[in-house]
């Protein structure tokens, strides 16, 4: 049984080599069908870790509560339009002084989406997120500090002209591995001292994690206020047991300093770090899905063609398969000598696809700044989804072979 599968191998190795230019167009089919399923998915994989790191780190045990966006009357008996209120600064550190709960609490704000940062001739582009915050930001944001410090609750009140930088920052001012410490940065033709740099969070999903300048609360509203300036509140428990407890202590104490009356909805949103994660999640589960159509469509293409040029073998070999069986070859043999060299070539370029899907996932995981991975579940559904296609395309052709009539083989031209 081995000598009889060594020997259809060979053969079927013989006939790839007899005709390279066919089985090379073959092969390159099902290479970019699999490229396309074992790419795409492992890629979407890689997208689905870096957004579980990136809200590991801001702490699963956290909830953001910000403005509740104006709501849309649909329809003749929706609900009517209603426009929120912004989160003011008096009622954000108002909660922030009366919210007693062993938690951290922290009140920030979006002062500039696109902020331009200079340091001598060097600038950045006009892309950085310039934050206002308080002494504990960094702590209920997830940011940690590479060098320097964090604001002193004293400099929050102050207003002082201090900055916190993140890696992009820093890079793009300050050349040759020159410190950022203690230099004088201009904001917006503001003139604002580093007092720290923020260790590399990545810049994963588009979300620009390391163009961020954070900049004292307190100047941030005396130099970006508006009167639709809303601010966020950030709450860190200390354990994840405590955070539904917390969330309900929260939402109670901001309606009464909101003025909620009892029985209309919330005029505020209040959203938990693992939430917003999982809604990223589902969403990329749907490109996933998306992705692994998209596969098999193209895989059902390479099948048909593979099971044609297959059939076209057949024809070709017609003689050949009359010699073998008038030297005692068995229906069954040659069956299985045309299934085996339509696995071979599925195989031969499934191989090549894996490899290309391993690198493009890990291309694009290196984009997103996270670890070199082996998407061990997808190069196994890639081996299988080979052997299925192997098997599916050649089973017609090798079944035609075995039932052609040796004689008439023989006198085939």
């Amino acid at each position: 049984m081995a000598f009889l599968l060594n020997e259809n191998i060979r053969v079927a190795t013989d006939s790839i080599k007899g005709n390279k230019l066919r089985a090379f167009l073959t092969m390159l089919i099902i290479f970019f069908g699999i490229t396309a399923l074992v790419g795409i998915s492992s890629a979407i994989d890689a997208m689905k870790a870096s957004i579980n790191s990136n809200f590991t780190s801001m702490g699963a045990n956290s909830f953001t509560i910000r403005n509740k966006e104006t709501s849309v009357r649909v329809g003749r008996h929706g609900k009517r339009s209603k426009k929120h209120p912004p989160i003011s600064y008096k009622e954000a550190v108002r909660f922030k002084e009366e919210f007693n709960f062993p938690v951290t609490t922290a009140v920030s704000t979006m002062a500039s989406f696109a902020a331009r940062i200079k340091y001598g001739s060097e600038k950045t582009n006009p892309n950085i997120q310039l934050f206002g915050g308080d002494e504990n930001y960094l702590a209920t944001s997830g940011y940690e500090l590479e060098s320097g410090r964090n604001f002193s609750p004293q400099e929050i009140v102050g207003g002082t002209h201090l900055a916190i930088i993140g890696k992009d920052v820093e890079t793009d001012l300050f050349k040759e591995k020159q410190s950022a410490l203690d230099k004088i940065i201009t904001i917006n033709n503001g003139k604002y001292r580093v007092i720290g740099i923020l260790a590399s969070k990545g810049n994963s999903m588009g979300f620009g994690g390391d163009k961020v300048c954070i900049i004292p609360l307190t100047t941030a509203r005396q130099y970006y206020g508006t009167q639709d300036m809303s601010f966020t509140i950030s709450v860190l428990a200390k354990n994840a047991q405590w955070l539904n407890l917390a969330l309900g202590e929260a939402t109670g104490l901001f309606r009464k300093i909101r003025g909620v009356p009892l029985g209309e909805e919330d005029s505020f949103e209040i959203t938990k770090a693992d939430n917003l994660a999982n809604m990223l999640i589902g969403l990329t589960s749907k490109a996933s899905t998306g992705a692994i159509i998209i596969g098999i469509i193209t895989l059902i293409g390479a099948s048909i063609g593979l099971m044609n040029i297959m059939l076209v073998s057949v024809t070709e070999r017609t003689r050949e398969i009359g010699i073998r069986k008038a030297l005692g070859a068995t229906s069954a043999i040659i069956k299985n000598q045309f299934l085996i060299e339509s696995i071979v070539i599925c195989v031969i370029g499934g191989f090549f696809g894996i490899l290309m899907g391993i690198i493009t996932a890990n291309l694009i995981s290196y984009n997103l700044s996270s670890e070199f991975f082996m998407p061990w579940f997808w190069i196994i559904v890639g081996f299988l989804v080979c052997l299925a296609v192997g098997l599916v395309s050649g089973y017609l052709p090798a079944k035609r072979a075995s039932m052609l009539d040796p004689i008439e083989s023989l006198r085939f031209e």
